[in-house]
């Protein structure tokens, strides 16, 4: 499972009053059992999917527009800056603790979102331990400007005139940011994911005007451009957390007034389901976002551009199939707390996630001959069994979501961090291993493998236990994730 959230583009206006609207008396996230269910299951899926796809191309073709304006207003450094300083993100996996699959738990299993005094203590735990998160990163930043070691730690990159100053403050709303991702957890939880997948999209048109607005008054600072990045999702994440306030109104309130009175008010423990999202959060990229690296030390010349074009063609089916992916977490939360869990249907959703990822794979590598000349000019050539590679490392991604999905209980998160930790050396060495002999294919064998074994194999071995044990010992007493 990815936490994954590893979080793109236009709000449909339908959908920003459906997030506005105070909710029905429909539960957020109905069970998956029935046609009825199954086709709620289905719809929430479609939703994040069609999101996600909506969203992938937008977000592409706005991005080439802002690269083509930093570079022709500001020149090619203040672009490899952006770059630099936009990476920061995706080094703090980790900042909000874990504590997301707290949070979409217990929206996803409450009965009453409004009322529910376990959302509210859980709410204010994790507001308290996010804000000490945010405390702790802004002052990082602080300490790292004022030791002026910015340059040491991103090297020649940054630009040294704004570089620093630019770094400084990238660092500093990542953290203010990290407690109002409470709003995107929340909407994730009652079943909108779709929402939080659209509204975050609109970051790269935001960034676009802005820049539009700098270049036609002739203002400096190009150097700033990753500043006005995290800025724009600092407001999104503001408006995604007062549309969930609104939606579960007065929950959130009470908890963002309680969370002060640490001596006063109690919240509710979070650890048993926080700790092994976040192992799962630092894990996961180091297991998969180390090909790169390996072909950049290990493989020849020639490796690694082959790589990162057979990505850019193939990741797109994962980022569609992780959106559709956590949108099942709500659904299989409230089943499990109605002592509902059915294991075939994770199956079943299984098979059909593997299905669609191989057939959209398969188009994509019948056209990724022309996709490469349109790319590289004919630069670069993609050999079929790279193109098979990620096919195959597409479809164990699509296929795990379901199943680890079914399994974001303490036990089954717990059991999840387990399996990436054993997969973290088997993919690594194998990369390694083969990224001599077979060269890019080789480190994509090696997630391939490492992702089918641990995740795919190992979850649905799990799962089926876990609806053995059910069987055994059937009861249906709501069960909440404590």
């Amino acid at each position: 499972m990815n936490g994954t959230a590893d979080a793109d583009q236009d709000l449909v206006a339908t959908e920003a009053v459906e997030s506005l609207a105070p909710p029905t008396s429909e539960p957020a996230a109905a069970p998956a059992t029935g046609r009825r269910g199954a086709r709620t299951v289905w719809r929430s899926v479609g939703k994040s999917a069609g999101a996600r796809i909506l969203v992938l191309p937008v977000s592409a073709l706005l991005g080439i527009v802002v690269t083509r304006l930093v570079i022709e207003n500001y020149g090619t450094a203040a672009f490899g800056q952006y770059g630099l300083l936009v990476g920061i993100g995706t080094l703090l996996p980790f900042a909000d603790l874990g504590i997301s699959a707290a949070i979409m738990n217990v929206v996803a299993q409450s009965e009453n979102p409004r009322d529910d005094d376990r959302l509210r203590r859980t709410l204010i735990t994790s507001l308290r331990l996010l804000t000490l998160s945010a405390a702790v990163i802004v002052l990082v930043s602080v300490i790292i400007t004022l030791l002026g070691i910015w340059p040491l730690l991103l090297g020649g990159g940054l630009d040294p005139v704004s570089g620093p100053a630019a770094a400084a403050w990238c660092l500093a709303l990542i953290g203010i940011t990290v407690p109002l991702g409470v709003g995107q957890r929340i909407l994730s939880g009652l079943g909108r994911n779709h929402v939080t997948v659209l509204t975050v999209g609109l970051q790269t048109p935001i960034v676009l005007l802005v820049l539009v607005a700098m270049v036609t008054l002739g203002l400096p600072g190009g150097g700033y451009v990753a500043v006005v990045a995290f800025a724009a999702t600092l407001v999104l994440s503001i408006a995604t957390t007062l549309a969930a306030a609104r939606m579960i109104t007065p929950t959130l309130g009470r908890a963002v007034r309680a969370a002060p009175r640490l001596r006063t008010v109690r919240g509710a423990p979070v650890f048993s389901t926080a700790w092994p999202m976040l192992i799962q959060m630092i894990a996961l990229p180091i297991a998969m976002q180390t090909d790169r690296l390996v072909l950049s030390h290990v493989g020849r010349l020639a490796e690694l551009p082959r790589y990162n074009l057979a990505s850019q063609m193939f990741t797109p089916i994962w980022a569609v199939t992780s959106a559709a992916g956590v949108a099942l977490w709500p659904i299989f939360a409230k089943d499990r707390a109605r002592g509902r869990r059915d294991a075939g249907s994770a199956f079943r959703m299984s098979l059909v996630f593997a299905g669609t990822a191989a057939l959209v794979a398969v188009v994509v590598a019948l056209c990724s001959g022309l996709l490469a000349r349109l790319a590289s000019g004919g630069a670069i050539t993609l050999p079929v069994g790279l193109l098979v590679a990620f096919a195959v490392l597409m479809v164990f991604q699509a296929a795990k979501y379901p199943l680890g999905m079914f399994l974001t209980d303490p036990p089954g998160l717990r059991f999840q961090a387990y399996m990436i930790l054993a997969m973290l050396p088997v993919n690594l060495g194998l990369s390694i291993a083969l990224a001599v002999p077979l060269g890019a294919m080789g480190p994509v064998i090696g997630s391939a493998i490492g992702v089918g074994l641990f995740q795919v194999l190992a979850n649905a071995l799990y799962v089926r236990r876990t609806a053995r044990r059910q069987a055994l010992t059937p009861s249906t007493a709501p069960a909440a994730d404590d």
